[in-house]
């Protein structure tokens, strides 16, 4: 799926990153342990956590892109890490939980 059309529908703001790329499934969690052993290459990562573990996490798995829900903010050092690593980020002011449930109208994700 395109990331684009996930942006749009969703009305997602792009923090950082190419917003042209495209995901193949979707990742919801915030120990970092726990999404190093579970984020796919090219998944969608949803989380709340905001620092720049959370770049080096997406950017060791290779995930298509960040997305921060609640309205979170990256604090400035994930700022500055996301761009060096071109780690695409976006915001959301929905919950996890909504936009598992939005994401999933979207169809079936690995």
């Amino acid at each position: 799926m395109k990331l684009s059309d996930v942006i749009d529908s969703l009305s997602l703001t792009v923090v950082t990153g190419a917003a042209d790329g495209c995901f193949e499934g979707v990742y919801a969690g915030d120990f970092l342990s726990r999404a190093m052993s579970r984020v796919g290459a090219g998944d969608l990562w949803i989380t709340i956590m905001n620092n720049v573990n959370v770049i080096a996490v997406a950017s060791l798995t290779d995930a298509s892109a960040v997305l921060l829900a609640e309205d979170v903010s990256l604090m400035p050092d994930a700022l500055d890490a996301a761009r060096e690593k071109d780690v695409t980020v976006l915001s959301s002011g929905m919950s996890v939980y909504e936009l598992c449930v939005a994401l999933g109208k979207f169809g079936t994700f690995s």
